[in-house]
């Protein structure tokens, strides 16, 4: 292979067609949700009293992304595909949690999509944690009561506050080794010499049931719990070695060259290591049934979204199937794409449940890709499954070498990683090489290369929208060129880097902080002014 993976990439695929969340975005929605249900771990009584410092984008547009219920649902434990979310101010009320929300504002020192959430429980005892949303529903707790921390999730993680006393590390760490648990990283933090301590063990494998209570009757040590960052490799199996395993397109295509296999079964033997087969065939076809109704019952049921801006759009299209329109224009596989990718979007505009793909804000365009071509080649759902397994390899690298939240690197990052992820799958569908559905996956990146997130209130509907359907076209047309044997100058990896960078070169205000760009225009302003959700 071209060299060992940097990450141990072990991601789970249903990270990236996933999670399955109530919408409307995976960034400010779902991993604003799993940020609060992180932080609520570190106590062990029933939380009382939350407040919710938000940053950056967080802070324009948290009414908008439902990221204020979103986090009252994580601290009282929702998962993110809960339709109880838009219910969780009710629930509160009724479990007697007082929360309030503390607008911090603009600091470009830290993460784009940050929250500061400070609790105290039943107890009286108090927390503070300092949670990053990364994209597609993924996190990183970066400060814990004051001291900063890295908490990625990459292993399986014990947390243990103690005295910064001598002796306490070599208590825990013997205790861990007569444990069996096998420890991969260890990170000690402290506020002061003989002051307080955290330590943070990163392990191959999450401990039995019988260790953290063991740690907390250690001298010195005030608190430990394990925490598990939902969607990450803790739950999976970190450190695997395998030829499946790869960070980048070039250790793909090695990987598919050495084993004879497809992206596809690359990426489906890499799933079953890390999560088992029955697990990874019962979550692809979770993926599938739900992909199969969100790009489905907004065209025959189509419902206004929270915002109003947006709601019917996907039945209209798809009705100039049936009319020269589409003959004379997209013609019927991409039109019904483009219907099932609005449609997609207006589902998750209603907060209905969907799959990011890889985040809320882009879920439509792989979804709509797939099973327009797969329902025109008349593919069984293996092949349909296979597909989707495609598009998640090349999810997986675009996470791991650039980004995908629109918030760090644009609508670049979302659209465009989803139109990359498509093209790839198209063609795969249509009989293509590993190396041809690479080239596929650079030319649409390139062909969408700077595209803004400029959401009108900071919703996910305009021109959120209308973007997928273009995130189609780009999924389309880049597969045909590959598939006619026309090569990307730029490589997928290089292509990748460079869309990172100009994703890093967009202003704030054309990342997701609806500050800037269409935003900004008169009407949209108009509209916003009409729509009230955000108050």
């Amino acid at each position: 292979m071209a060299g060992k993976p940097q990450t141990l990439a072990t991601t789970s695929a249903f990270e990236i067609l996933g999670p399955v969340m109530v919408g409307p975005s995976s960034s400010h929605t779902a991993g604003a949700l799993r940020c609060a249900q992180v932080a609520a771990s570190l106590l062990e009584g029933r939380i009382t009293k939350v407040t919710f410092g938000l940053w950056n984008s967080f802070a324009h547009t948290y009414r908008g992304h439902g990221t204020d219920r979103a986090l009252v649902a994580g601290i009282l434990g929702l998962d993110t595909d809960d339709e109880n979310i838009k219910q969780a101010f009710d629930l509160a009320h009724e479990q007697g949690l007082e929360y309030h929300f503390d607008i911090k504002g603009d600091d470009a020192s830290i993460h784009p999509n940050t929250v500061d959430i400070d609790m105290v429980d039943d107890t009286g005892a108090t927390a503070q944690v300092r949670g990053e949303s990364l994209g597609g529903g993924k996190m990183r707790i970066s400060r814990i009561n004051g001291v900063g921390v890295d908490i990625s999730g990459m292993y399986s993680t014990l947390f243990v506050a103690h005295k910064d006393v001598p002796g306490v590390l070599a208590a825990l760490t013997n205790l861990l080794a007569y444990a069996h648990v096998n420890i991969a990283f260890c990170r000690t933090y402290r506020t002061e010499v003989g002051g307080q301590a955290y330590s943070v063990f990163e392990t191959d494998g999450a401990p039995d049931d019988t260790v953290v209570p063991m740690l907390r009757k250690l001298d010195n040590v005030d608190y430990a719990t394990f925490i598990e960052l939902p969607g990450s490799a803790s739950s999976l199996s970190p450190g695997v070695s395998a030829k499946e395993i790869f960070d980048d397109g070039e250790q793909l295509l090695d990987a598919c060259e050495e084993l004879g296999l497809s992206i596809a079964a690359v990426m489906a033997v890499r799933e079953a290591r890390l999560t088992g087969e029955a697990h990874a065939v019962a979550a692809m076809r979770r993926v599938l049934d739900v992909m199969r109704e969100e790009t489905t019952a907004p065209i025959a049921n189509p419902q206004r979204s929270l915002g109003g801006l947006i709601g019917g759009e996907a039945k209209l299209v798809d009705a100039t199937s049936r009319n020269d329109l589409s003959a004379s224009l997209m013609g019927a596989v991409q039109t019904d794409a483009v219907a099932r990718a609005m449609a997609v979007l207006e589902r998750s505009a209603t907060m209905g449940v969907i799959v990011a793909a890889p985040t809320a804000g882009s879920a439509g365009v792989v979804p709509g890709c797939v099973l327009a071509l797969a329902d025109r080649l008349q593919l069984d759902d293996e092949q349909v499954m296979d597909a989707l397994y495609c598009a998640a390899a090349i999810g997986l690298n675009l996470t791991t070498s650039a980004c995908v939240a629109g918030a760090e690197g644009g609508c670049q990052a979302e659209v465009g990683s989803a139109a990359a992820m498509a093209a790839a799958a198209l063609v795969q569908m249509l009989g293509g090489t590993p190396e041809q559905a690479l080239d596929a996956s650079s030319i649409a990146l390139s062909n969408l290369l700077g595209l803004v997130c400029d959401p009108v209130g900071g919703l996910v509907e305009v021109p959120c929208q209308n973007r997928n359907a273009i995130g189609v076209a780009a999924a389309f047309s880049s597969a045909q060129l590959a598939l006619a044997g026309i090569k990307s100058l730029v490589p997928f990896d290089q292509m990748a880097h460079v869309m990172l960078s100009v994703g890093h070169a967009l202003p704030a205000t054309l990342r997701e902080t609806a500050k800037g760009g269409i935003a900004q225009a008169p009407a949209a302003l108009s509209a916003c002014a009409k729509c009230g959700v955000c108050g």
